[in-house]
């Protein structure tokens, strides 16, 4: 296997460094203390949404928040995505800060028009800001089937003007949730919502960010590398553990930011191992996977020791029923599968 050029720069993963006071936080709480963290720092945040008010929230993420800010900067939308998004993108303009939370990411799509033709591409007509955050609650296993389960941020992430953000740990999903508020782009940041209670991890209790467009390993490893993102970094993580059983040593790269994509750090990834794997719960088909794994293609091709494979979900509509979902939907023993035809190489 070739080693890396000693001219690869090194990656721009930064997360705070040194060691920090923490928390157990779950996913859930950790986007909500976000919200009411940014919302306290500055009165131009302000939110809009179906239900975020007196409800709380469809999965409760903005439960509390209407009676510690009131109802002008905790507003109520109707049944009206693309309206509600075209007036967020106003807003922005006129120097606010919004934060566009729809029920289900399935449901963001009634926005299109706005998010793609209107916030995406006004800096590039205009030379203008546009700092917004559109939340939107994706994935499956929750047994919604499929209006309420798809995991469309391939999408947006062919969108020249978006910053798509897919977090998997509740460390990320705070820092990077506040660097999004923060940032003078449009953001759409998906959270997995069978995370959302779930999933429960260390969270920075002082003030943090974490950097988007910076990939982060969430597991060292020397044999085969997992280039995955969302929910599925907690199976590519399981699958690792399986695979050390058998003395292979997987390393997981969480990618985290979907677009822009940390291409130094993948590179550094497979020069390392020199196999790759992709793992997305995204249909298979034009998914992140395939974007990764023509950069490895094109641009560390040197680095291999075997085919790139991909691990997804089928070219398919999500099922109802339970165990044709979790057919559906990339398991340990998928991952597994993959791992072991690497390994004979």
């Amino acid at each position: 296997m070739s080693t890396p050029s000693n001219r690869m720069p090194a990656s721009g993963n930064v997360n705070g460094g040194g060691r920090r006071e923490t928390k157990e936080t779950l996913f859930i709480d950790a986007i909500t203390e976000a919200l009411r963290e940014e919302m306290q720092r500055d009165p131009n945040v302000f939110m809009v949404g179906e239900d975020i008010g007196t409800y709380g929230g469809a999965f409760k993420v903005t439960k509390g928040l209407l009676e510690q800010f009131g109802p002008e900067r905790i507003i109520d939308m109707p049944v009206a995505e693309e309206a509600f998004t075209g007036m967020a993108v106003g807003a922005a303009l006129m120097g606010m800060r919004p934060i566009v939370e729809y029920q289900y990411a399935d449901f963001i799509h009634c926005a299109w028009d706005q998010i793609v033709n209107v916030a995406a591409r006004i800096h590039y007509r205009t030379r203008d800001a546009v700092p917004m955050v559109m939340r939107a609650p994706s994935g499956a296993g929750l047994r919604a089937g499929p209006f309420h389960s798809q995991s469309p941020e391939g999408w947006f992430a062919h969108v020249p003007g978006l910053k798509v953000i897919v977090p998997g740990t509740p460390w990320d999903a705070k820092g990077l949730l506040k660097a999004a508020i923060r940032d003078n782009n449009p953001v759409v940041f998906f959270e997995h919502k069978y995370l959302y209670r779930r999933l429960k991890g260390p969270v920075p209790v002082d003030d943090y960010a974490c950097h988007i467009g910076a990939a982060k390993v969430q597991r060292q490893g020397t044999d085969v590398t997992i280039v995955t993102y969302g929910a599925m970094l907690q199976t590519a993580l399981a699958a690792a553990d399986k695979a050390q059983e058998k003395g292979i040593s997987v390393e997981v790269l969480d990618l985290r930011t979907i677009y822009p994509l940390d291409k130094i750090q993948i590179l550094q990834s497979i020069a390392k191992t020199g196999k790759a794997i992709m793992l997305y719960e995204d249909t298979r088909t034009l998914g992140i996977g395939a974007e990764v794994s023509a950069i490895i293609a094109e641009e560390g091709f040197e680095y291999l020791d075997g085919p790139i494979l991909r691990v997804s979900s089928p070219d398919a509509p999500i099922p109802y029923s339970p165990p044709l979902e979790d057919y559906f939907l990339p398991q340990v023993d998928d991952v597994m599968a993959a791992i072991d035809k690497l390994s004979a190489y």
